[in-house]
């Protein structure tokens, strides 16, 4: 088999080192790996199947002879050196919302549109964390009719804003049971026992930048140009894994068994939905795999042509590291 020389940008960041960890989990064929980082980082060193790697410099001579490139850095770093990675003849896997909406880099979700990678021009983006999770709970329901409208709220898990996310819940907590009182520095509020409805900034009539996402990326990954989406993201006291209510709407009905039996043929889900047994998704039972979880189907009471639903995923890595991997799997094959 052949092997591939494999960078990872960003790689001492909780994506980065996810990446490393899931390219050794899936065997992915890596005959050299160039974990990179800033200056602060470069020579230090990362294990990597039970190896001590070198971390090296980001740099443009960086990716010289490289063959793909796992972005897990912020957007003014993957700008900086995408011109690099391409001209050097590398794809570039990137986890950055800096190219998702360019048209001529694909944006990809293996079990939706894998068939997008085949158009890419040196980079193809990763998408959002929830739009992941969400879509591959949802993509399989366009096969019975195409979806025209989704209301969703996320729930998203402390981890998602990095590292020191889940420090400082933890860190709340621990304060305020003593009665000590602790200054946030990661969320605008305190998040222990709290929900935070706002993630980003404004950017669309009082939405979000993160709930602008799920319309403006759903609607590239689904081929779905006309999708409307009217998305609250919520920050929540829970460490991993993201969890998101969606209402669908089509244009004919669509029952709850049509539903169950798309989600539980899938790829990349698990019907998860006994009410009565009280089985359904939730963040603990979904953190540290790769599948989404889908449950609580119903019919949406404000829409004759509506199905409710709940999923659940690992926002770290289905939501961004192992989608990558995905991704370069598919370049390799």
């Amino acid at each position: 088999m052949k092997k591939y020389t494999v960078a990872v940008l960003g790689a001492t960041g909780a994506v980065g080192q996810e990446m490393m960890n899931i390219l050794e989990e899936r065997n992915f064929p890596v005959g050299k790996l160039i974990p990179l980082a800033s200056a602060r980082s470069a020579g230090k060193t990362l294990k990597f199947k039970g190896e001590d790697i070198t971390i090296q410099l980001a740099c443009d001579e960086a990716f010289e002879g490289v063959d793909i490139v796992l972005g897990a850095a912020e957007n003014d770093i993957a700008k900086k050196f995408a011109p690099a990675i391409v001209k050097a003849g590398a794809v570039f896997v990137d986890n950055s919302s800096a190219f998702r909406m360019d048209p001529e880099v694909p944006l990809v979700v293996p079990e939706v549109n894998p068939e997008d990678v085949k158009w890419h021009k040196g980079i193809i983006s990763n998408p959002n964390c929830s739009t992941i999770i969400t879509v591959t709970a949802v993509n399989a329901l366009n096969a019975i009719s195409p979806i025209r409208a989704m209301t969703a709220s996320t729930y998203q898990a402390v981890s998602g804003a990095g590292a020191e996310g889940p420090v400082e819940l933890m860190n709340e907590v621990e304060a305020l049971s003593k009665g000590e009182t602790y200054e946030p520095k990661v969320f605008p509020y305190q998040i222990a026992y709290n929900l935070i409805p706002q993630i980003g900034g404004e950017q669309f009539e009082g939405y979000t930048s993160e709930e602008m996402k799920m319309q403006n990326e759903g609607r590239k990954i689904m081929h779905l140009p006309e999708l409307k989406v009217s998305c609250t993201c919520i920050r929540v006291p829970v460490i991993r894994s993201h969890s998101i209510s969606v209402s669908c709407h089509f244009d004919v009905p669509v029952t709850v068994e049509q539903v169950r039996e798309a989600i539980a043929k899938a790829p990349g889900c698990k019907l998860v939905d006994d009410l009565a047994k009280k089985e359904y998704p939730m963040p603990l039972e979904t953190s540290g795999q790769d599948i989404v979880y889908v449950g609580r189907i119903r019919p949406d009471l404000t829409d004759d042509n509506g199905i409710c639903l709940w999923c659940c995923g690992d926002q770290v890595r289905k939501g961004a590291a192992t989608n990558a991997i995905q991704i370069a799997e598919l370049l390799v094959k």
